[in-house]
């Protein structure tokens, strides 16, 4: 355990805002990826603030160790960050999910906790073993290949499910009572007892906004960054994304005047978070209260369409280097067709923007294999990019293949053929060497994201299987078959 203490006690004397509290009902609060990975998480935060915020509750963190290979050694167990005691002796685990991808970490936590990853196996020593709650982004789209190891999966915006959560645990004389009283409550899936159909999606209160960061720290994707919604869920209707489903609630902002009375006095760096930051009406206002007051800023989702020079020289002055933004379709006709209605001329302005205040590289999102893709949608992507290489300091391209995700109007897409899509990417590659930079997720990684994201209890199964063979690939397509 020597690395893990000294790695604990080096992050944990960086962290500000660390809690500590004793409180009979204890949650180990696992992030299935490193520790930088998790802290970056604003949801994962949110909840280890509200559980420390119960009556007679508290939680410890714990996540996939950096090094996973060193952590199997017999002698080491996967232990938490406040206290350092071992997760499995925890009376519920808790885990937030923000991707597929993210399962194999899952069951990884719980192998080296030394928990049973199954829920059926658990089930036969209840006393003995943890309840496993999961939660978290990934419950928007598709939770089942989740539920051979869940005991209960609480699906969407988690704030106002918390106190039921509690009241079971605490009431209910056994975990047989407990998962039947929690599964007849909205927000609760309980794959043993709902099988592979999980229930609606929560959503909370606007007064239960906005979730911001409870620790700050160095060590994590966004470096000692203060992070807080400026707005909750997206008005936007494109047809790939999952957080369109929570449209029946629209874009929920946060008032500028609460926002800024949330962000602490010693943050200098601030960071805005949404599905949809740009399309924040008091968006200018807010940039301009914190960039006035010496603090750097940070934008999660900038929409090309909503960019103008105000916004751009906010962020400029906010220590903005590189102007992110979407385009997601190679083509007009395939933004159009998903409903992704930005413009060639919105990414041109945005081309100019970046050079005009002074940043050092214009950053593109792209999606290819969209359904009914076609060779010139490719071609129209390539001369695009060369024409705002042309214009940007630099140009990146990420570039990632369509992945179809459910309870959206293109569930049920297969993906492209992962040899095409291959095919796509060289041709990108070559057509834009000494032009821009090229990267993303490898096609053959999305089909097992596809895979996962259209599956239920057999994928998820299939998780397990390539997660203990070494997670590479090769073990990922015997689990799922080919």
């Amino acid at each position: 355990m020597t690395a893990f203490r000294e790695i604990r006690a080096s992050r944990l004397a960086d962290e500000i805002g660390t809690l500590h509290k004793q409180a009979d009902l204890a949650f180990a609060l696992c992030y299935p990826s490193p520790y930088h990975v998790g802290m970056s998480s604003l949801g994962f935060q949110s909840i280890y603030r509200a559980l420390h915020a119960l009556p007679g509750c508290t939680a410890e963190r714990a996540f996939l160790p950096d090094d996973v290979a060193e952590m199997h050694r017999p002698s080491e167990d996967l232990c938490t960050y406040e206290s350092g005691r071992p997760v499995s002796d925890f009376r519920v685990v808790a885990f937030s999910l923000a991707s597929e991808l993210e399962l194999a970490g899952l069951v990884t936590c719980l192998d080296l906790a030394g928990i049973p990853a199954l829920a059926a196996e658990r089930a036969a020593h209840a006393r003995t073993f943890p309840l496993v709650v999961v939660g978290g982004p990934l419950t928007f789209s598709n939770p089942v290949p989740v539920g051979p190891f869940a005991d209960i999966i609480v699906m969407g915006e988690a704030e106002e499910l918390l106190p039921a959560l509690m009241h079971g645990l605490r009431e209910q004389p056994d975990r047989e009572s407990m998962l039947s009283e929690l599964a007849g409550r909205p927000g609760f899936y309980v794959p043993s007892l709902h099988g592979e159909t999980p229930p609606a999606v929560a959503i909370a209160d606007d007064d239960c906004l906005p979730a911001y960061s409870q620790i700050v720290t160095p060590h994590t994707e966004l470096a000692g960054m203060f992070l807080i919604e400026a707005e909750r869920g997206c008005s936007r209707g494109c047809a790939y994304c999952v957080m369109r489903r929570s449209a029946n609630s629209g874009m929920r902002p946060v008032a500028p005047a609460r926002l800024l009375s949330l962000v602490p006095a010693e943050a200098q760096r601030v960071g805005l978070v949404g599905a949809a930051v740009t399309d924040h009406p008091a968006l200018a206002e807010i940039l301009r209260a914190l960039v006035d007051a010496g603090r750097e800023v940070g934008v999660s989702s900038l929409r090309a369409d909503r960019l103008d020079d105000e916004l751009v020289g906010l962020l400029a002055r906010g220590g903005y280097r590189t102007l992110t933004t979407a385009a997601d379709g190679a083509s007009q006709r395939l933004r159009d067709q998903v409903d992704r209605h930005t413009r060639v001329e919105d990414l041109l302005r945005a081309a100019r923007l970046c050079s005009d205040h002074g940043m050092a590289l214009l950053k593109l999102y792209v999606l290819i294999g969209l359904p009914g893709e076609t060779a010139a949608d490719i071609d129209e992507l390539a001369l695009l990019a060369l024409e705002l290489a042309a214009l940007a300091p630099k140009l990146s391209l990420t570039v990632s293949p369509f992945v179809s995700k459910r309870n959206t109007p293109l569930d049920g897409q297969p993906l492209e053929d992962i040899a095409s899509l291959e095919d796509k990417l060289a041709f990108l590659r070559r057509k834009l060497r000494g032009h821009a930079r090229l990267t993303g997720d490898a096609p053959k990684w999305a089909s097992v994201e596809h895979r996962l994201a259209q599956g239920g209890f057999a994928e998820g199964l299939a998780t397990a299987q390539a997660a203990r063979a070494g997670g590479r690939f090769a073990a990922w397509k015997r689990a799922l078959g080919g």
